[in-house]
């Protein structure tokens, strides 16, 4: 009897079920992963040291050799794999379980670390316990869930990273951009931050920048800073100048690509462990309308909360140092209303009509509250004080929405769940993407087959092919620039390119085709 064959495709066979090597190489993670586990009942293992390094070790053995087995025996190029008819990668009931799982991990680390182990009052249990000799040796403190989480969090993006650069292994911009981004987390967001506390230095990531550093301007952190000498006043200048120096020239050069694709560590997780369910996004006009106003209010909730922060831990005496809390959120308030003006002046054919109500409306949100609070003569410019709007922020927006749903949620509802929806980092960089980089997706339209392809897999849930069969180029605030639609567009239509910032947006051109000269055209383009 024939078994029933699913596979839609015109040509080809189906995706065939792993090799015995790939299951060989699954037990194994697996067998790393249950040491993990075990680690949770409090087994008392003769070497920690050992039992880590094997546990560390085998997961990246079994993922490692399922990843050679998957793509080496095979031809460069991207492959389908039948992600639309697997368990894991359709939603299925794999899916879920390691969605459920993912969210749970974090519930339990963020909120009840106690059940993996920590001890603040005295020597650590479970698997906590485990991670305390690698700990010791980087840091010289017994390990915190947040380490476990770092180690597990690099470790994913390296062996992950290895497999992505074999999928992916055509294409060289993929290639260095995963190196990057392994590089930059292995190095700038472990290794150098473990070192910092080492030397009794504060804890600092030096690629994690405000808005996605929301505790940069925290009283604590400031005191932190200022108490540690020159490199503490090096870190806080250098997270200044990276906001309004370093983050707009890099964006305007290459797009916001440059941090989101190639530095961010959780752009970096996205791109490799969560490289499977890329698929998986919400391409609808309703997902896109709803993500331009929920990122853009996560902006307006930290820039308040920013504002707060800092005001509360100013002083009143300008005889004491010159930016009191009064100069400070006028100069805020005056900061504000002129970037807002400028843009309106000199951008707003750029902008659609709802991007301008957007904007004038959370300009108006937060001058309101600083007048409002700032009159009522509370002590604070909130009905809340910064702390307290701190707290709320970061539990909110910095680990339910970045970490329980943000990660937990890949098999679910995609890997840029975060980044498209939360992430303020990516709604700042967006906003000097569209309206002052040279960063653009251009396209040939004549080449396009509408096999849609970048479509599906775009993870930032834009509608690719709509723009290729046009030949207009792709300008959106919300592209990271991960190069995935052109990776695996089979005619060549699709190309990252940084130009001068003039012409990036032809939409007119293109739709009103039939009323412009296309000789007159093709003369301007040339000069």
């Amino acid at each position: 009897m024939s078994r029933i064959e699913h596979n839609m495709a015109l040509t080809g066979d189906a995706p065939a079920s792993i090799s015995v090597k790939q299951k060989i190489a699954v037990t194994i993670g697996m067998l790393g992963f249950i040491i993990l586990i075990l680690a949770l009942t409090n087994i008392n293992f003769p070497s920690k040291t050992l039992f880590l390094s094997l546990a560390l070790g085998m997961m990246a053995v079994g993922t490692i050799w399922f990843a050679n087995e998957a793509y080496l025996g095979k031809h460069e190029g991207i492959k389908n794999d039948g992600v639309w008819f697997k368990s894991m990668t359709a939603r299925g009931v794999l899916a879920w379980i390691t969605g459920i799982g993912l969210t749970l991990f974090y519930i339990i680390i963020y909120w009840f670390p106690q059940y993996l182990g920590l001890n603040a009052e005295g020597d650590n249990t479970g698997v906590i316990s485990l991670f305390d000799p690698l700990s010791q040796i980087l840091n010289g403190g017994a390990a915190s869930q947040w380490f476990v989480y770092g180690t597990l969090y690099t470790l994913a993006i390296l062996i992950f990273g290895y497999k992505f650069i074999l999928k992916y292994r055509h294409n060289r911009y993929e290639i260095i951009r995963t190196c990057s981004v392994m590089f930059f987390q292995l190095g700038f967001a472990f290794i150098i931050p473990e070192i910092l506390v080492r030397l009794n230095e504060p804890y600092y990531d030096f690629k994690n920048i405000w808005p996605l550093n929301y505790d940069l301007f925290a009283g604590y952190r400031l005191n932190e800073f200022f108490s540690s000498g020159n490199l503490g006043v090096f870190m806080l200048i250098l997270g200044v100048v990276s906001i309004f120096i370093i983050t707009p020239f890099l964006t305007y050069k290459y797009g916001k690509r440059w941090y989101c694709s190639w530095v961010c560590g959780c752009g970096g997780l996205a791109e490799t462990a969560g490289d499977p369910y890329r698929h998986l996004s919400d391409k609808s006009l309703f997902a896109w309308k709803v993500e331009r106003w929920v990122i853009h209010s996560v902006l307006v909730f930290v820039t308040v909360m920013t504002i707060a922060v800092v005001y509360s831990f100013l002083g009143e005496n300008s005889a004491d140092f010159w930016l009191t809390k009064d100069i400070f959120l006028w100069g805020m308030a005056g900061f504000l209303t002129l970037l807002f003006a400028l843009i309106m002046i000199f951008k707003r054919e750029q902008l659609a009509k709802d991007a301008k109500i957007g904007a004038v409306s959370y300009l108006v949100v937060i001058l309101a509250i600083i007048g409002i609070n700032y009159f009522s003569g509370n002590g604070n410019i909130f009905f809340f004080g910064g702390d307290q709007l701190r707290q709320w922020y970061g539990f909110l927006i910095g680990a339910a929405f970045s970490g329980v749903i943000g990660v937990g949620f890949y098999p679910i509802f995609g890997n840029r769940v975060w980044c498209r929806f939360g992430c303020p980092m990516a709604a700042i960089l967006g906003m000097q993407q569209r309206l002052f980089s040279k960063f653009r997706i251009t396209t040939n339209g004549g080449q396009c087959i509408s096999c849609g392809n970048c479509s599906t897999y775009c993870e930032m849930g834009i509608d690719v092919r709509a723009y290729a069969q046009k030949g207009e180029n792709i300008v959106r605030s919300s592209c990271v620039g991960c190069g995935i639609c052109s990776a695996v567009c089979p005619r060549g239509v699709l190309k990252l390119e940084n130009d001068s910032p003039s012409g990036r947006i032809n939409s007119e051109e293109v739709l009103l085709g039939n009323d412009v000269d296309l000789m007159d055209l093709l003369n301007q383009k040339s000069h």
